[in-house]
């Protein structure tokens, strides 16, 4: 345990509710309400005398707020949820009438799957400590941790899981191979997108690029977005490749924007992401001054074979940039979506230091479809809903792959 002292704890705690009351932007956001916690729950946590502690009481006062895209963490301790630390999901599942931790998400090249941990697994402690349901599964950055866990032929084992330190202290994410593809069948196509790292994505872009190039021969495409936490303007690329035409995503709006009044058509947009990193310069000066309000467009880039058949593979990990692609998709009739109904989580958010080594990270964008419609706390429903079974796994199958390719086969 790390000690504190009341000084450092009252200058952290003031400069969190200081900067969530000026900064933070949430359709949800109430200040009122916001200074009534603060008020309400000071003491309580400024009576909390070690980093750990304070840091756990900090947390569970933002997560009252109920708004996604806020975190705060001890750069020392930095303990964070596994989409982000280890490239993988996890969803409760009931085994002989108790909760556990089951693998749902196991993205290629993560740390997981380095070590032959497979959806369905179940999670069943964490260095020796049991871990279930409603806690969820945390992990510390930099070095190892061994967990335990059931196998989906019921064996139990432990394995060694290395956990690698990011190469951002803001925005402490670890992630695995970002783009992957196959073909499940003959001329379907299959595009597993794991997150949209970068603000601007040219190197995501880039796979992106490549895999729709393997799959030229294909008259059908499922794009697999579950798991998938988002990030940056990587997204746009994917997007740019469901339709033919430049068609306006949405807008990202600022807090001072969207109090002063705005027309959308006016603001600055985005519509290309770089090839080249000289060209980022350029792209810099375009958006580096004044309002960070902006209008997402795709690129245009042209008719593909599977145009009109193109299936979204989506879950309640289904977040931010990867839900807006989704939102997109759905707006405009370019897909059709299997699964699970997506997280609801579409908030731009940026880091502060608030001292003694705590980082606050806020959503200060919020972002609409270009018909005006938020997915903060809603997400998007499925045409098809189809629930991820561990029982469906131990026959061999993912019942949610399953009826993608029975969708786009009758497409």
């Amino acid at each position: 345990m790390i000690p504190l002292g009341l000084k450092e704890r009252t200058q952290v705690f003031n400069r969190v509710a200081d900067l969530i009351a000026k900064r933070l932007f949430a359709p949800s956001f109430d200040k009122n309400t916001w200074a009534e916690f603060v008020q309400s729950r000071r003491e309580q946590i400024l009576a909390k005398e070690t980093v750990e502690e304070f840091e756990s009481a900090v947390r569970e006062l933002l997560a009252d707020l109920k708004i996604s895209h806020v975190v705060f963490f001890h750069g020392s301790l930095q303990k964070i949820a596994p989409n982000y630390a280890i490239g993988a999901t996890f969803q409760p599942w009931q085994v002989n009438g108790s909760a556990r931790w089951m693998f749902q998400d196991v993205h290629e090249g993560s740390p997981p799957a380095s070590v032959e941990i497979h959806p369905g697994d179940l999670l069943l402690a964490i260095d020796g400590r049991p871990i279930n349901p409603p806690e969820m599964p945390t992990f510390r950055m930099g070095g190892f941790c061994e967990i335990a866990i059931e196998k989906l032929g019921g064996e139990q084992t432990a394995v060694r899981l290395g956990v690698p330190l990011p190469k951002s202290k803001w925005h402490p994410i670890n992630r695995p191979r970002l783009v992957s593809w196959s073909k499940p069948a003959p001329g379907i196509g299959y595009l597993k997108a794991a997150g949209f790292p970068g603000q601007v994505g040219m190197d995501v872009a880039r796979e992106i690029n490549n895999a729709i190039s393997e799959l030229h021969d294909c008259d059908r495409l499922i794009v697999d977005l579950r798991g998938n936490p988002g990030g940056g303007a990587g997204g746009l690329r994917l997007m740019g490749y469901l339709t033919p035409d430049k068609l306006p995503v949405g807008y990202s709006l600022s807090r001072k924007r969207a109090e002063k009044g705005y027309d959308k058509e006016k603001l600055k947009r985005f519509d290309r992401i770089p090839s080249r990193k000289s060209e980022l310069y350029r792209l810099a000066f375009r958006f580096a001054f004044g309002d960070k309000s902006i209008v997402m467009v795709t690129e245009g880039l042209g008719p593909q074979p599977f145009h009109g058949r193109i299936v979204l593979l989506v879950n309640q990990h289904t977040a931010s940039a990867a839900e807006t692609i989704t939102g997109f998709a759905r707006e405009n009739q370019l897909a059709t979506v299997v699964g699970t109904k997506t997280a609801g989580q579409v908030l731009g958010g940026t880091g502060f230091k608030v001292g003694h080594g705590f980082v606050l990270r806020i959503p200060v964008m919020t972002f609409y479809t270009w018909n005006g419609n938020c997915l903060e706390g809603k997400g998007v429903e499925p045409d098809y809903k189809v629930e991820f079974s561990r029982d469906a796994l131990k026959q061999g199958t993912d019942p949610q792959l399953q009826k993608a390719i029975e969708v786009a086969r009758q497409l």
